[in-house]
């Protein structure tokens, strides 16, 4: 399975591409994949350093920061990078996912 095809299923909550994405992230160095895993890991920080280490362009970082924001439980910002993000690139489909899991998180 190509990446995309491993975020898609992760969207779709798809337990084999979670596993897959997390088999492959500590060899990979696609910035897309680094970070879906980062958002089913314990370890995500350790991810999101990597991704960012390898975040070329502006996509890929903004990526990365909403990411960070997100599991870093920093849902405002998130969500406003998200938006700004998407605004450039529509295309994208960890951001939205990203930022609707911002919006539905529960805090105690």
């Amino acid at each position: 399975m190509n990446t995309d095809s491993l975020v898609r299923g992760l969207l779709a909550g798809d337990a084999h591409a979670i596993r897959e994405l997390r088999a492959r992230a500590p060899t990979s160095d696609d910035v897309t994949l680094l970070v879906a895993a980062a958002l089913t890991s314990d370890g995500w920080a350790a991810l999101l350093d990597r991704a960012g280490r390898l975040a070329a362009g502006l996509p890929d970082r903004q990526l990365v920061t909403i990411a960070r924001a997100h599991l870093g439980g920093d849902d405002d910002r998130a969500r406003l990078l998200a938006r700004d993000h998407l605004a450039e690139h529509p295309e994208s489909l960890l951001v939205p996912h990203i930022a609707t899991a911002t919006s539905t998180r529960t805090t105690p």
